[in-house]
């Protein structure tokens, strides 16, 4: 029997670790990366224009804190126009900045509450290199949470996240939250990053590399450079530990995540709440398919809570 060359095997093994880097370095650059597309591509254009009500409130205060990592975090920071204790932290979603919250900003001031649009890091003016997807941002809305405190001890605060901004939220629901935190709203939230990589990567074109693998190699390259476990990120199991009530909003056509993960949600949270299923609106767009039954039950929700 003829005996393999060990040039060979040494070779087609550097090939493979070649090859297993280079993809690495692909999921991680798609993933990990921030980058935002600024207001070029709002879905709607009711989006643009809470946008450029953010941008050109002339009661916008910029503030700025340190994250437990030594990054420099910003918000935007808009009173109601009357004095209250009431207040509302909106967290974005991936691939934008705390402009793209304007509508819902506006809303919030209408009914005389105070808004907090932090930018999550590595977005808008936050420092940052690599994306938290909920994890390390959860942190960060803990550490604007005590800001608000340190300002106004009397504070009642409600959490509003959309998307990553919601798993973020959640996230949140899961720690030890001062009795300031009154309620939490999560928009089009996943269960875990874990299912959320799994399911965005089906439909990444060329994704020829099976499943289970790409997810070992996300989970490590992640793990060296950005410096937490994918697999920690897991909502559903905070939400289990949660006291403060949640109100679930999720569209039932939402094609980027999975409308049921709200549904398991909803069945895992071990704390007083609700469940709104938008019919026929998209990701994150229940607030311009049907916004009178989106503020409808938002607005209920946080004249019980807050």
């Amino acid at each position: 029997m003829k005996k393999t060359n060990p040039l060979i095997k040494i070779s087609a093994f550097a090939a493979v670790i070649g090859a297993a880097i280079a993809f690495g370095n692909y999921l991680y650059k798609v993933s990990s990366k921030p980058h935002e597309h600024g207001g070029s591509n709002d879905f709607d254009p009711l989006i643009t224009e809470g946008r450029n009500f953010i941008r050109n409130h002339p009661d916008k205060k910029d503030i700025y804190i340190e994250s437990f990592d030594e990054l420099k975090l910003h918000a935007s920071y808009i009173p109601a126009s009357e004095q209250t204790h009431n207040y509302c932290v909106l967290v974005h979603g991936i691939w934008d900045n705390h402009e793209s919250n304007g509508i819902y900003a506006r809303h919030y001031l209408e009914k005389g509450i105070n808004c907090l649009l932090p930018d999550n890091r590595g977005f808008g003016e936050s420092e940052g290199e690599y994306i938290g997807y909920g994890l390390d941002d959860s942190l960060d809305i803990l550490e604007w949470i005590h800001r608000i405190i340190d300002k106004d001890p009397d504070a009642r605060i409600i959490l509003h996240g959309m998307s990553m901004g919601a798993a973020t939220v959640l996230m949140c629901s899961g720690a030890k939250l001062p009795e300031n935190i009154k309620g939490i709203v999560a928009d089009s939230a996943y269960t875990t990053l874990r299912e959320q990589f799994a399911a965005s990567y089906r439909i990444v074109a060329g994704a020829y590399v099976p499943i289970p693998i790409a997810l070992a190699i996300s989970r490590i390259i992640i793990r060296l450079r950005s410096g937490f476990d994918i697999y920690d990120v897991s909502p559903i199991d905070a939400v289990k530990k949660s006291v403060t009530p949640i109100l679930f909003i999720h569209g039932d056509n939402d094609t980027f995540i999975d409308p049921h993960m709200c549904s398991r949600l909803y069945e895992a949270a071990g704390c007083p709440k609700q469940y709104c299923m938008i019919l026929g609106a998209g990701h994150i767009a229940g607030v311009v398919v049907d916004p009178d039954n989106y503020w409808a039950k938002v607005d209920s929700f946080c004249d019980k809570y807050l």
